[in-house]
C-alpha cells in the first residue's frame, strides 16, 4: 500500500515532467537500479487512464479492453517460436490489463490442419463469449508455397481464398473480437521446392517478392469496406508487413529476434503515430505506447491508410520519363582498315558487344512503375546500362545505343524482357542473384555463344565485354566470411578473366569496380519515404541490418573497400596485358557515389527501382554515361566519384587519342603485384602527437587530466594483464608471464618496438611509474593481476596496490595522477557452468562494486579504466592445427568451448556474458562515484562486441593467439592496448564498442586541441557539470549499498518547472496520495491475487528477454 501512495505521490508532484510518447531504453546505458525486480520498468508503457465502460465499438479499442489473446495458423515446424512471439505480444498487453489470458489459444495438433478448420473450432469455443473483447492473430504462412514455381500466382490465390473464408466465419460467428493477419515466413523448405536448386534462381529475390504478393494481395481484400463496416464490434486488419523469423544458429540471437517480432508486432497493433521507428534495433528496446491522441488498437477506420506506393510518390517521382542521350561527338568514324591492336581502338570499330554479372546488368525492375514491387522480378534486359539496346539513344540511354551511333551493326545487345535463356537476352549472361563464384560458368556461356552465332565473326569482330559483380557477394558476407572474404571473391573473378584472356581474342574487358554500396542505408533510414525495408533485409541482409555505428556495420564498410582494392591489384598485376589484342580496363567510377538528394534534403528515391535497392531506369542512364566517359580516360586518371544529382555530360574520342583508354595508350606503369611484406619483427607502433605536454599546473580535476599528467600506471586483472604466454613459441613456454608486453602495464623496450599502454604514456611522460618488466614476477612493478584470477580476488589485488603503492618512495601518493586498468571476468564466465552460485552476476558485480569502492574511499588523484567483459564467444571459431589449440583450448575454458552448438548450456552463458558487461556499465556509469573531482571512472567498452581477426582468406588468423588459441600472443596484446587508448580519447557516448584486431602502425590516436583530457563522463557531456570537490574523500561508507548522493549529474530543470514545492502542498499530496493508494491498492489485490505468481514469472521473464 505503501509503494502504491508513494507512486501516486511521485506521479503528482512530478506533474512537469515531459513524458514521451515512446518509451525508449538503451539496455546498455541503465543507471544502477535500487531493486533488482524492477530493472526493466523504465522500458514499459505507463498505464493510460481506464475508460469509464469498455468500449462498444472495435474502432475505439484499447489494450486495457482486451481479455484474451487467441492465434490460428501457428506452423506447424515453427509452432515452439510462433507461440513464444505470441505469448510475448500477450505480456506487452499485460502492461494494461493484468488479467489478460492466453490460456484458450487454439493449440496446432501434432498432424496439419487447415485455417479454415483451426477457425471452426476457435469459433465454437467461443459462441458464448459474446461480451469481453477478444483479440486474435491469424497467421498466414507463405512457407507452404514454392516462391519460384510456375503456379506461385495460383497457390497465392487460393491461400488468400482461404483467408477470406476463415475471416468471414470468424465475422460470422464471434463477438467483440479484433483480428489481425499475420504473413509469417521462415527459411522456405528446400525439400518442397525443387527449382530452388537451380542456382541461376535469385532465391532470396524470389523470396521477398512472394511475401511481397502475399501481402498485397491479403491487402486488396481487407480494404473491402465489409469488414469495417457490417459491425461496429468485429474488424479484421492486415499487419503492415509480413513476420520474417530468419534461421539463425545462435540461440540467444534466436531469442532476441522473437522479441523483435513481438515488437514488430505490438508497433503495428496500435494506431500509428507520427515518426514511429521501425523496429530493427537489437540492442535498443523502443517500446510505443499508446498516446491520448492515439489510444485505441489499430483498425482499417481509425488509423491512417498511406501505402508505401502513395508515400513514395510524395517523396520523388520521375521529373524526365525520356531516358535519352545527345552524343556531342562529331567524329564518328572507325579506323581506316580494322585495327591489330586493342590499344588502337575506336569506339567505331566494336563489332560486338557482350556483358556478365548480376541483377543490375540483368535489369531487374528497370522499367518498373514506380508503385508496383512486383515488378522488380522483370528483367528489363533491353534497359540494362551495359548491354541493352532497346529503341536508340534518343530515348533510352545503354553502352550499346552509344556505340550504335558510332557503328550501326552492333551486334550483342540484349532487348525486351526476359532471363538470360531467352532469345532476346543474346549476349547478356547476368543472372540475377549471380555472386563472383557464378562468373566462370558465365563466362563459359558467353564464349561458347559468340563461338556458335553466325552474326559473330569469332576471331576477328573486335568486342567489348562488361563484367560488373560483387555485390551480392557484399550482401551475404556476413553469413560466410571465408567463401566472400575478398582474396576468394577476386579469386573467383580472376579464374573468369583468365578465361576471357586465354580463349577470346581481339576484346576490350570492362571490370567495372564494385560500386560502393552502403550509400543505399539512406532510403530506409527515412521511413517518409516508404522503402520496403522488410524486402531489402532479405535481399541484403549483411548491409540494411547491421545498426548505425556498429561493428556489424563497419565490417562491410571495410570489405565493400577491400574488394575495391583487391580488383584494383588484380588488374594492376598487369596479368592481362600480355599480347596486343586482349586487355582488361579497370573502370572504377562507382568507387564512391553520393546519393542524390530532393531539395529537402531527403534521399531521391527516383534513382531506385520500387524496391529501394535495384536501380531504376534513371539510374541506368547515368551509368551508361558514366562508363562510356571511363572508357575514354585515360588509365590512373579515371573518374571515381560520382554524385548522380550533378547530371553528366558525354565526353568524345579526341584528335590526338581516338582511342579507347588503356594501360598502354596511358602509358600507365603497372605497380605489378605487392611486394611481399618483409617478416614483422616486432609489434611496434608510430607515434605522430604533437601535442604532449602537461598541463601548466597539476590538476585538481580528473577531468582536465591530459595524459601527461599521468605519474602511475597500475593494473589489475588475471592472466591476460599478467601477459600469460604471450611470446611463447611452444608449449614449454606458454606459463611464462611476460609481463613487459603486458597490453595495459608493460614497459618492455619502446612504442616502436613494444605497443602497450605505458609505453603509449611514456611518449607524454617519460618517467611514467609502475610498469611491469621482462617475465616472471621480479620486475612487475604495479601489476597486481594474478593468473587464473576471478573478480572475487580483486579487492585482494586492490589493497595489495594500495599498500605497494603508498610504501613506494618513487610515489608521491597524495599528489601523483594515477591511472589503473582493471580487467577480469574472463575465468568467471568460463567456469560459470561449474559454480553457478558463486560465479553469478549479482556476485560478481558485488565484488566489482567493492573494489571500486576501496579504490574510491583510498586513492587520491585517480582514473581507473574498467575494461568491459570480453565477448567469448569469438573464441570457438580459433582453431589451429595443434596439440595446444586442440586439447588445452577446451579445458581452459570449458563452459564456452566444449558446450553444443544451439545448447542450452551455450545460450546461457551467452547470456550470462553480455548480463555482465550490461550490469558492469550500469556500476559504472550510476552516480556512486560522482562525488569527488579527484577521481573517476571509465567503462571502456572496446572489448563488448569483439570481432574475431581473420587472414586473407577470410579465416580467424590465428597469430593474435597464444599456443592454447586462447590467451593473446604479443601481436594481440599489441592491438589490445592501442584500443584501450583509442577508447580512452573517445567521449562516452561515443566510445567504440568493437575491436577489429587490425593490428596497423598508424592507429594510435592523439588528443585534440578542442579535447586534450582523458575523457571521462563528466567531460563528455557539455550539458553536465562537473562535481564540485569535495573537503574529503567520501561523504559515505563505500562500503554501503546506497549511492553517495550526486547533485552535479542532472540536467537543468524545465524553465516550466520550479526545483521549489511548498511545505504545506507536500504535506497535502503525501496524505491525498496515502489515501488514494489504499484504495487502489485494495482494488488491485482484491483482483490480482490470483494472478501475483503469474505476473512474477511475466517479470523474471520480460527482464531476461530485455523487454
Amino acid at each position: 500500500m505503501t509503494r502504491s501512495a508513494l507512486l501516486i505521490l511521485a506521479a503528482l508532484v512530478g506533474s512537469c515532467t515531459q513524458f514521451t510518447d515512446t518509451v525508449s531504453v538503451d539496455v546498455q546505458k541503465n543507471e544502477l537500479p535500487p531493486e533488482k525486480t524492477g530493472s526493466y520498468m523504465p522500458i514499459l508503457c505507463s498505464p493510460t487512464p481506464a475508460a469509464s465502460s469498455p468500449s462498444s465499438s472495435v474502432h475505439t479499442l484499447r489494450p486495457a479492453d482486451i481479455s484474451a489473446v487467441y492465434s490460428m495458423g501457428i506452423p506447424l515446424l515453427q509452432r515452439a517460436e510462433a507461440s513464444r512471439v505470441v505469448n510475448r505480444v500477450t505480456e506487452l498487453l499485460s502492461m494494461f490489463n493484468p488479467e489478460v489470458i492466453t490460456q484458450h489459444v487454439v493449440k496446432p495438433s501434432l498432424q496439419p490442419r487447415s485455417l479454415l478448420e483451426e477457425a471452426e473450432e476457435l469459433s465454437i469455443s467461443l459462441l458464448h463469449q459474446v461480451t469481453d473483447w477478444k483479440f486474435g492473430l491469424l497467421f498466414v504462412s507463405a512457407d507452404i508455397m514454392c516462391a519460384c514455381s510456375p503456379h506461385v500466382a495460383a497457390d497465392v490465390k487460393a491461400v488468400v481464398h482461404e483467408v477470406e473464408a476463415v475471416l468471414q466465419l470468424l465475422q460470422k460467428r464471434l463477438h467483440h473480437s479484433l483480428v489481425h493477419v499475420v504473413v509469417w515466413s521462415t527459411n522456405p523448405q528446400q525439400d518442397k521446392c525443387d527449382c530452388i536448386r537451380d542456382k541461376s534462381i535469385n532465391q532470396r529475390l524470389h523470396k521477398a517478392t512472394l511475401l511481397k504478393t502475399l501481402q498485397d494481395s491479403l491487402s486488396h481484400v481487407l480494404e473491402n469496406p465489409k469488414w469495417h463496416s457490417e459491425r461496429a464490434d468485429f474488424t479484421a486488419v492486415l499487419q503492415a508487413a509480413p513476420v520474417i523469423l530468419e534461421p539463425i544458429s545462435d540461440s540467444e540471437s534466436t531469442w532476441s529476434d522473437l522479441n523483435q517480432l513481438a515488437l514488430q508486432l505490438w508497433t503495428n497493433l496500435l494506431q500509428p503515430s507520427e515518426g514511429q521507428p521501425d523496429v530493427m534495433d537489437t540492442s535498443d528496446i523502443s517500446i510505443p505506447c499508446p498516446t491520448q491522441e492515439r489510444p485505441y488498437l489499430q483498425t482499417q477506420k481509425n488509423s491512417p491508410t498511406d501505402t508505401e506506393g502513395k508515400v513514395y510518390s510524395k517523396a520523388s517521382t520521375l521529373t524526365d520519363p525520356v531516358m535519352g542521350t545527345e552524343i556531342p561527338c562529331t567524329d564518328r568514324s572507325p579506323s581506316p582498315t580494322t585495327p591489330t591492336s586493342v590499344h588502337e581502338l575506336r569506339p567505331g570499330d566494336i563489332k560486338v558487344v557482350a556483358a556478365v554479372g548480376d541483377s543490375l546488368t540483368a535489369g531487374n525492375g528497370v522499367g518498373a512503375k514506380t508503385d508496383n514491387l512486383l515488378l522488380v522480378l522483370n528483367q528489363y534486359r533491353g534497359l540494362s546500362w551495359s548491354i541493352g539496346g532497346d529503341e536508340n539513344i534518343t530515348s533510352v540511354t545503354t553502352l550499346p545505343n552509344i556505340l550504335r551511333e558510332f557503328n550501326p551493326s552492333l551486334t550483342g545487345f540484349s532487348e525486351g524482357i526476359g532471363n538470360e535463356n531467352s532469345h532476346q537476352a543474346f549476349l547478356n549472361q547476368a543472372v540475377a542473384g549471380a555472386s563472383s563464384g557464378d562468373m566462370e560458368r558465365q563466362v563459359r556461356a558467353l564464349v561458347e555463344k559468340m563461338k556458335k552465332d553466325s552474326r559473330i565473326d569469332f576471331n576477328n569482330d573486335w568486342k567489348v565485354i562488361t563484367m560488373f559483380i560483387g555485390g551480392n557477394d557484399i550482401c551475404d558476407f556476413c553469413t560466410d566470411s571465408v567463401l566472400f572474404s575478398p582474396r576468394n571473391v577476386v579469386g573467383q573473378i580472376r579464374q573468369a578473366l583468365d578465361i576471357l584472356h586465354s580463349e577470346v581474342p581481339r576484346a576490350i574487358v570492362n571490370l567495372i569496380e564494385v560500386l560502393n554500396i552502403v550509400p543505399l542505408r539512406d532510403l530506409h533510414a527515412d521511413k517518409t519515404l516508404g522503402c520496403p525495408t522488410w524486402f531489402v533485409n532479405l535481399v541484403c541482409p549483411c548491409i540494411l541490418k547491421p545498426k548505425k555505428d556498429s561493428s556489424e556495420l563497419q565490417k562491410a564498410i571495410d570489405i565493400n573497400k577491400a574488394y575495391q582494392h583487391a580488383m584494383k591489384e588484380l588488374i594492376d598485376s598487369g596479368r592481362y596485358d600480355t599480347h596486343h589484342n586482349f586487355t582488361v580496363v579497370l573502370q572504377p567510377f562507382l568507387r564512391e557515389i553520393f546519393l542524390p538528394k530532393l531539395e529537402d534534403g531527403r534521399p531521391d528515391r527516383s534513382y531506385l527501382s520500387p524496391d529501394c535497392f535495384h536501380l531504376s531506369q534513371k539510374a541506368h542512364t547515368l551509368m551508361a554515361q558514366a562508363l562510356w566517359n571511363n572508357m575514354l580516360e585515360p588509365v590512373g586518371n579515371k573518374t571515381f566519384k560520382q554524385d548522380f544529382s550533378t547530371g553528366i555530360d558525354l565526353k568524345c574520342p579526341s584528335e590526338t587519342n581516338p582511342f579507347f583508354r588503356t594501360a598502354v595508350n596511358s602509358n600507365y606503369t603497372f605497380p605489378g603485384p605487392p611486394p611481399t611484406p618483409p617478416p614483422v619483427t616486432n609489434w611496434g607502433s608510430d607515434f605522430s602527437c604533437i601535442n604532449t605536454a602537461p598541463s601548466n599546473s597539476v590538476p585538481t580535476s580528473a577531468h582536465r587530466l591530459r595524459p601527461a599528467d599521468i605519474k602511475v600506471v597500475a593494473a589489475l586483472g588475471d592472466s591476460i594483464t599478467a601477459g600469460f604466454g604471450a611470446k611463447a613459441k611452444n608449449l614449454l613456454q606458454l606459463r611464462t608471464e611476460y609481463r613487459g608486453v603486458a597490453w595495459s602495464i608493460g614497459g618492455d623496450k619502446t612504442i616502436e618496438t613494444v605497443t602497450t599502454l605505458p609505453n603509449i604514456l611514456k611518449k607524454f611522460n617519460p618517467e611514467i611509474k609502475g610498469v611491469s618488466l621482462g617475465q616472471g614476477k621480479l620486475r612487475t612493478g604495479f601489476n597486481m593481476a594474478v593468473s587464473g584470477a576471478k573478480i572475487s580476488g580483486i579487492p585482494e589485488q586492490v589493497r595489495r596496490l594500495i599498500d605497494t603503492m603508498k610504501s613506494n618512495s618513487a610515489v608521491d601518493f597524495k599528489n601523483d595522477w594515477k591511472l589503473v586498468t582493471l580487467f577480469i571476468g574472463g575465468n568467471d564466465l568460463c567456469q560459470y557452468c561449474n559454480d553457478r552460485a558463486s560465479l553469478s552476476p549479482q556476485n560478481y558485480i558485488h565484488h566489482m562494486m567493492t573494489s571500486l569502492d576501496m579504490l574510491y574511499k583510498e586513492v587520491p588523484r585517480i582514473i581507473v579504466n574498467v575494461l568491459g567483459i570480453l565477448e567469448i564467444e569469438g573464441l570457438r571459431r580459433i582453431k589451429r592445427d595443434s596439440l595446444g589449440c586442440s586439447v588445452l583450448q577446451k579445458y581452459v575454458c570449458p563452459c564456452f568451448l566444449l558446450a553444443g552448438e544451439d545448447s542450452p548450456e551455450l545460450a546461457e552463458v551467452k547470456r550470462i556474458n553480455r548480463e555482465l558487461q550490461i550490469e558492469t556499465e550500469k556500476l559504472v556509469y550510476g552516480s556512486r562515484y560522482d562525488e569527488r573531482e579527484d577521481f573517476a571512472v571509465v567503462l571502456q567498452p572496446f572489448f563488448r562486441n569483439t570481432i574475431v581477426p581473420l587472414n586473407a582468406d577470410g579465416r580467424p588468423d590465428t597469430t593474435y593467439f597464444s599456443e592454447d588459441c586462447f590467451h593473446f600472443s604479443e601481436r594481440g596484446h599489441a592491438d589490445m592496448a592501442t584500443a584501450l587508448w583509442n577508447n580512452m580519447l573517445e567521449p562516452v557516448d561515443k566510445k567504440q564498442a568493437y575491436n577489429n584486431f587490425t593490428n596497423s602502425r598508424n592507429n594510435i590516436k592523439c588528443p585534440s586541441e578542442e579535447h586534450p583530457y582523458i575523457f571521462t563522463k563528466a567531460n563528455s557531456f557539455p550539458t553536465l557539470t562537473t562535481p564540485t570537490a569535495p573537503t574529503t574523500h567520501s561523504t559515505a561508507s563505500p562500503h554501503s549499498s546506497t549511492a553517495p548522493t550526486t547533485h552535479s549529474t542532472a540536467l537543468p530543470l524545465s524553465p516550466q518547472c520550479t526545483d521549489n514545492v511548498p511545505v504545506w502542498l507536500a504535506a497535502v499530496l503525501a496524505v491525498t496520495g496515502l489515501l488514494i493508494g489504499w484504495g487502489v491498492t485494495w482494488l488491485l489485490l482484491s483482483r490480482r491475487a490470483k494472478r501475483s505468481k503469474q505476473m512474477m514469472t511475466a517479470a523474471v521473464e520480460m527482464k531476461g528477454t530485455v523487454f
